[in-house]
């Protein structure tokens, strides 16, 4: 039936969508403001969703040990994961930061082989250096007037980025040991409701709590968090965890890492961004690196 798979590609079309709705409201209301609101609204909707898919809550049951590596996943992915993520949209742009992004995959093989002794061979290997190779096409190019080789993006911007990918990459190992057990949607809600509380307190040590309530005033803004939030926290994620449930970590990884593909048109048609051929070609290159390293 191939659920997982499927799962994976909707994840992928998901994430193209949550992501440049995020990158138009951060630059609106900061990323910090953004990734509680979106938290919030999440929240809010996948419980109704669960409500149904339990009965009313009845049917639910979680063992101990599962919250606890969803809980310490939220934190992992939702908190420290998607608060660089989210500044780097603002720094860079969502095209340029989830194309870095699929730095996940190889950082999730990397952490495998040191966290769970998983085998890293030759072919893992050349895919990292494929997927390394593609993001260096993108951002790095000739200084204007010379033949030196610049970064042609901000560093803070893709640093943010790459601490996301990190970020990403524990997340997902975490949950890998949570979701065994539970249905997607449940172990998500989970997973959001520790991202809050971990934002809540962040919000309160930055004293930020009044540009929280004064974005709701921004209508356009609020419509763009309320649509990435249904399609990145809730669906998005509940699929990308049906899909590594019903299938390999490998086939979903590499399945949801073509992002940096998809969301070429959708800036060009939406942002009218200028792509440059070095741009679609490092994001291919990047994406053939990845689907090397979990299909070799």
């Amino acid at each position: 039936m191939f659920i997982g798979e499927i799962a994976a590609l909707l994840t992928a079309f998901c994430w193209v969508g949550s992501s440049v709705s995020f990158e138009y409201s951060g630059k609106k209301v900061g990323s910090l403001v953004l990734n509680l609101m979106r938290l919030v609204i999440s929240l809010l909707i996948i419980t109704v969703i669960n409500f149904f898919i339990t009965d009313g809550f009845r049917n639910l049951s979680v063992s101990p040990e599962a919250f606890q590596a969803l809980l310490i996943s939220g934190l992992v992915g939702f908190v420290i994961g998607d608060m660089f993520l989210f500044q780097a949209f603002v720094e860079i742009g969502a095209r340029i930061s989830m194309l870095i992004m699929a730095l996940a995959p190889p950082i999730t093989a990397v952490l495998s082989y040191f966290l769970l002794d998983e085998t890293l061979g030759l072919v893992q290997i050349l895919g990292m250096m494929l997927t390394f190779l593609g993001i260096a096409i993108v951002i790095m190019g000739k200084e204007k007037g010379s033949q030196k080789i610049v970064v042609k993006h901000p560093i803070k911007g893709i640093t943010f980025a790459f601490l996301g990918a990190v970020g990403q990459a524990l997340g997902l190992i975490l949950s890998k040991v949570g979701v065994a057990e539970l249905n997607p949607f449940v172990a998500t809600e989970i997973r959001i409701f520790s991202g809050i509380l971990g934002f809540i307190l962040i919000i309160t040590v930055t004293k930020k709590w009044p540009n929280f309530f004064a974005a709701f005033k921004n209508k356009t803004a609020m419509v763009g968090i309320t649509i990435g939030s249904l399609f990145g926290p809730v669906v998005g994620v509940s699929l990308s965890l049906m899909a590594i449930k019903y299938t390999s970590t490998a086939i979903a990884s590499t399945l949801m890492a073509i992002v940096p593909i998809l969301i070429i048109p959708v800036t060009i048609f939406l942002f009218k961004e200028k792509v440059k051929t070095n741009e679609i070609v490092g994001a291919i290159v990047g994406v053939l690196g990845v689907a090397v390293i979990f299909m070799g």
